[in-house]
């Protein structure tokens, strides 16, 4: 059929120029949404990886604290945003909303509280997570943030790093996706391990999240 196009083209004298054909993605973009609690450093790490994708937009950003800082890092972006209570995520509002909003993926990037469990089972394998440590250590209830780089230290590791993770209804439990590592020395503090640790998590978490839609 493309040969018929062409002879016809030739015949008429109208062979048009490559560089003037559009070929569009006829996929749609996957619409991601961001769960996020405090400062927001790799959700706006994910929102400027995704700004000109041809995969996925963020199409949301929410969080169970309304002062949380990641949601003026949203502003930034002109991505939406929505704050919930612990309450109104148990009883499904923000499953509600999630639906409402059409998303295909769903990214905790620095959420504390526990997914309910309806809520993982409406995304199944489509609901990642980055976890400050190389699970299955340091992983589990209360576990999250500086407390993390503290019991490392304390332990002595010689390394840490962080782990991407598919959720599921336990704490830190789901199917690992990808880890990467950094070495640790006598001289690191909480606070050194932390900026190692925010160094990987920056660097890879979009490029994970990018390689999962794919």
């Amino acid at each position: 059929m493309i040969k018929k196009h062409i002879a016809a083209w030739r015949h008429c004298g109208r062979i048009p120029l490559i560089s003037q054909v559009t070929i569009k993605n006829s996929n749609p973009l996957k619409r991601l949404a961001i769960l996020a609690s405090g400062s927001g450093s790799n959700a706006e790490k994910i929102m400027a990886h995704f700004q000109h994708s041809d995969i996925a937009e963020i199409t949301l950003i929410a969080s169970n604290k309304p002062d949380a800082y990641v949601l003026e890092r949203a502003k930034k972006f002109n991505v939406p945003s929505f704050t919930f209570s612990k309450k109104e995520m148990d009883t499904g509002i923000l499953l509600d909303k999630l639906k409402a909003e059409k998303i295909d993926y769903v990214i905790l990037a620095g959420f504390l509280l526990k997914v309910p469990v309806e809520l993982t089972r409406a995304f199944p394998d489509r609901m990642v997570n980055i976890h400050p440590a190389l699970l299955p250590k340091y992983g589990g209830k209360g576990m999250y943030g500086h407390f993390v780089h503290e019991a490392v230290k304390a332990a002595g590791e010689k390394e840490t790093g962080i782990t991407i993770h598919l959720v599921n209804e336990n704490y830190d439990e789901g199917k690992i996706i990808f880890q990467a590592h950094t070495t640790l020395n006598e001289l690191d503090t909480p606070d050194s391990i932390a900026a190692k640790v925010h160094e990987l998590e920056h660097k890879y978490f979009p490029q994970v999240i990018e390689g999962l839609l794919e």
